[in-house]
């Protein structure tokens, strides 16, 4: 069954350049130990503080608290803004 990780983070205006460092610093850190997961950002059109990151997991079997990477990124980012964390699972068709 595949899966994916959705992490939604809503930070205050002024911290749009702490944000940004702690993605750029966040991803880089992703690359270096995770290179498999398959990982994209999104940011919320004229809001540049709400930031949208969606993993898909390279593992087949959900697990219910999320992926260890998507923990690591919630744990993260909690420091910058409100984190909303959730997994998804695909509809069979």
């Amino acid at each position: 069954m595949k899966w994916l990780e959705v992490i939604m983070v809503r930070s205050a205006g002024g911290n749009a350049k702490i944000l940004a460092k702690t993605l750029q610093d966040l991803m880089a850190d992703v690359a270096e130990r995770d290179g498999s997961d398959n990982i994209r950002i999104f940011y919320r059109e004229n809001i540049e503080t709400d930031i949208c990151i969606v993993l898909f997991p390279s593992e087949e079997k959900v697990k219910t608290g999320g992926s260890s990477l998507g923990i690591r990124i919630v744990a993260s980012l909690k420091e910058v803004g409100l984190v909303h964390h959730t997994i998804w699972n695909e509809m069979a068709q």
